[in-house]
């Protein structure tokens, strides 16, 4: 007796959906991810770039990575991009900077499709951050790194397919906290030349710009995060007398995040086809100062690792420094970055918080839409 069997090109096209999204739901609902931004979502790309100030590339960064050793994140450990990957089912996307390339043109690799990471140490939405680190990729260049790997998506899937996956990958995009370090910095260029609403509109109207060039690129699910109380950094705290936040830059941080909620609801608006989850990190991370003890955290203020008396925040994470020896009571790891204990607080957030922290819906809940 005859057996019914599919198709060819149904076999092929099954064959090739395993090859492309993997097997298991969740790998089916976020076939990639890919991430821009600054050193809070790196995994290594400034180790690619030799005059840039912002590395993590030495001890004591990754004392707690699986590794043990130091990849480029600025943590003891795993980041939130990291954390997020593990959530949503898919590897931690690559450096850009790693991909491997043919006469300046990346060639063909399997990683692309499940995503890269174009996030960058020192980034900004703007290219005035380069005044603080000397090199970074910021994030008008992330989006021109980006639409070369769709290029290449395009090629090794076809158009069709590249679409497909790309309207169900996530676009994280975690910047805006160096532009406005930047600004608030004694020495800064930009104070001179805006008034810090100035600034922070060029910040909104800039990224919008960047959000409507990935959308015209394939993207369709964004996952964007506010830029959170910065002034409570050991880097900010460590000139107060008291140990206390920079107010300034907090509160300049909160109209950032205004001016982009209003940006998301105007996008929303004017391209359907967008979907997106905000997370308040502002308010996550006013939560952890506040109430630190909920999550098992002693110690808000100081930096784990880094050196001088003074919230050892008077220079970065090396080998010359020392570090806590329990780095899950602490909500900083450097004088910049929190911990790879916060950065998971963070991802939970991000990914499954309420509707007071992630609007209009989570990770979790975009990923099903």
């Amino acid at each position: 007796m005859a057996m019914n069997r599919p198709p060819l090109s149904f076999i092929t096209l099954s064959f090739h959906s395993v090859l492309l999204f993997g097997v298991g739901c969740l790998c089916e609902s976020v076939p990639g991810m890919y991430v821009l931004g600054d050193s809070l979502v790196d995994i290594g790309n400034n180790n690619y770039l030799p005059l840039a100030l912002a590395k993590a590339n030495l001890p004591y960064n990754g004392v707690d990575f699986p590794t043990g050793i130091a990849t480029g994140r600025f943590s003891n450990g795993k980041n939130t991009a990291d954390f997020l990957a593990e959530k949503v089912g898919v590897p931690s996307p690559p450096p850009y900077l790693s991909l491997p390339s043919i006469f300046g043109k990346l060639s063909s690799s399997n990683a692309m499709v499940t995503g890269v990471s174009f996030a960058s140490g020192g980034a900004g939405i703007l290219n005035v951050t380069e005044e603080l680190f000397i090199q970074s990729i910021s994030l008008t260049k992330q989006v021109g790194y980006y639409s070369l790997v769709h290029e290449q998506l395009v090629q090794q899937l076809g158009s069709d397919e590249a679409q497909a996956h790309l309207s169900k990958s996530l676009f994280v995009v975690v910047i805006g906290s160096n532009d406005l370090f930047n600004y608030f910095n004694k020495n800064s260029k930009a104070s001179k030349e805006y008034t810090p609403q100035q600034f922070v509109d060029l910040m909104v109207s800039t990224l919008k710009g960047l959000l409507k060039r990935l959308h015209g690129l394939g993207s369709r699910k964004f996952v964007i995060t506010g830029v959170a109380s910065i002034g409570c950094c050991p880097a900010q705290r460590k000139d107060s007398a008291t140990g206390d936040c920079n107010v300034e830059i907090n509160t300049w941080s909160m109209k950032y995040n205004d001016g982009l909620k209003a940006l998301l609801h105007e996008l929303k608006t004017e391209l359907s086809d967008i979907h997106y989850s905000y997370c308040e990190t502002y308010d996550v991370l006013n939560n952890l100062v506040q109430h630190p003890e909920t999550y098992g955290i002693l110690e808000i203020k100081k930096a784990c690792c880094g050196c001088g008396s003074n919230l050892k925040a008077e220079f970065p994470c090396t080998p010359i420094s020392t570090y806590c020896s329990n780095r899950k009571n602490h909500l900083f790891w450097d004088l910049y970055h929190p911990t790879e204990h916060t950065s998971s607080l963070f991802a939970d957030s991000i990914y499954s918080g309420s509707q007071q922290m992630t609007f209009p819906m989570n990770v979790e809940q975009l990923v099903n839409v």
